[in-house]
């Protein structure tokens, strides 16, 4: 008697603990998608950077992957990011018949995943900055290709315009960018420094305050 009634007590504590592991999982997805949709509007605030290339926007968006995902993980990050990249098509459409959005895809999983691969295998402070710092670094390389390879290329098939006239919009706003590499070592690279730079300062001042709230939330 005593020992079925340890059976039932122990698959009753194990239903539990998976209807709670259950619940917290749809906790943690709705709140990854709550951040893809607010990583979203904060791509509509953004706006080119003085002495950049004009085509070029400073926005951080790149902000919440990275909260999102120092808090729930690498699969919640790149769920982040797919919902602010779709959310985006909806509310503004593609400028750039898909290439834009591709571009985006890219930059944010380079920005965001060698941080937290770096973090989550040992979590402190002196892990975190160092994966961002990596994260900054190799995604204002990547912009560069992406930007050179990708992007420009599109806009100038697109609108019948030569890789001079880019390189002339870029030193309306800054003469030392006379050709493709001072473009993209005195522009593209430089820009993506500071924009994903700031962003892993913020995401460092903003991290323990919001993950203590979030996870409060998700954990009850």
């Amino acid at each position: 008697m005593n020992q079925t009634q340890e059976t039932t007590n122990a698959a009753f504590g194990n239903g539990m603990k998976t209807q709670a592991g259950a619940k917290m999982r749809v906790k943690k997805i709705a709140f990854a998608g709550l951040m893809g949709a607010v990583s979203a509007v904060l791509m509509l605030f953004r706006f080119p950077l003085p002495f950049m290339p004009p085509f070029m926007s400073f926005d951080l968006s790149g902000l919440m992957e990275m909260l999102g995902g120092f808090m729930f993980g690498p699969g919640a990050a790149l769920m982040i990011i797919v919902v602010k990249i779709l959310l985006q098509l909806v509310m503004q459409g593609s400028f750039s018949l898909g290439t834009g959005e591709i571009q985006n895809f890219i930059l944010s999983c380079c920005y965001v995943m060698p941080a937290l691969l770096i973090y989550h295998r040992h979590k402190t402070k002196k892990t975190a900055l160092a994966g961002m710092g990596v994260s900054t670094v190799l995604v204002g390389i990547v912009a560069v290709f992406t930007n050179l390879y990708l992007i420009i290329p599109f806009y100038v098939r697109l609108f019948g315009m030569t890789m001079d006239e880019i390189i002339s919009m870029c030193s309306a706003v800054n003469p030392a960018m006379k050709n493709a590499f001072s473009m993209a070592v005195l522009g593209i690279l430089p820009f993506n420094l500071i924009k994903y730079g700031v962003t892993s300062v913020l995401t460092f001042l903003l991290y323990k305050r919001l993950s203590k709230v979030i996870k409060s939330i998700v954990e009850k």
